[in-house]
């Protein structure tokens, strides 16, 4: 089972889209995310996630400490501060890591433009393996 993790700061939007997007399309994947300092759930993330028929509402915030990100076969980062985060740790030689920078998304609008390129990124992703 290939184990894919999202990191973003807060994991409250970015991440959360991103692990219900590839839990939707990938759904024999294991998909975690974590924040180095999560700050709940983004109820715009939640909306604008269920705007296209995907239910995140409930899936939780968490820090990085509390997954087991030593197990993940991939750590996708998503905002620049994760990943100056993530470069500093020990990750296991089999771990793959990449980082997708999008932008921290204010408006609905936003959370709408950040969903619709996370699900890009993602299948391009998917058509790698």
């Amino acid at each position: 089972m290939v184990v894919v993790l999202f990191v973003c700061t807060g994991n409250a939007a970015r991440s959360q889209m991103a692990e219900g997007w590839l839990k939707n399309l990938k759904s024999e994947f294991t998909v975690l995310s974590a924040g180095t300092k999560p700050d709940g759930l983004s109820p715009q993330a939640v909306k604008v996630m269920k705007e296209i028929g995907l239910n995140i509402y409930n899936q939780s915030s968490k820090h990085l400490d509390n997954v087991e990100w030593t197990k993940a076969d991939y750590a996708i980062t998503l905002c620049d501060s994760a990943n100056e985060t993530c470069v500093m740790m020990d990750w296991p030689e089999t771990c793959k890591r990449k980082h997708w920078p999008i932008n921290d998304p204010k408006s609905d609008q936003e959370y709408r433009d950040a969903r619709d390129e996370i699900k890009k990124r993602i299948e391009i992703f998917l058509e790698e393996f």
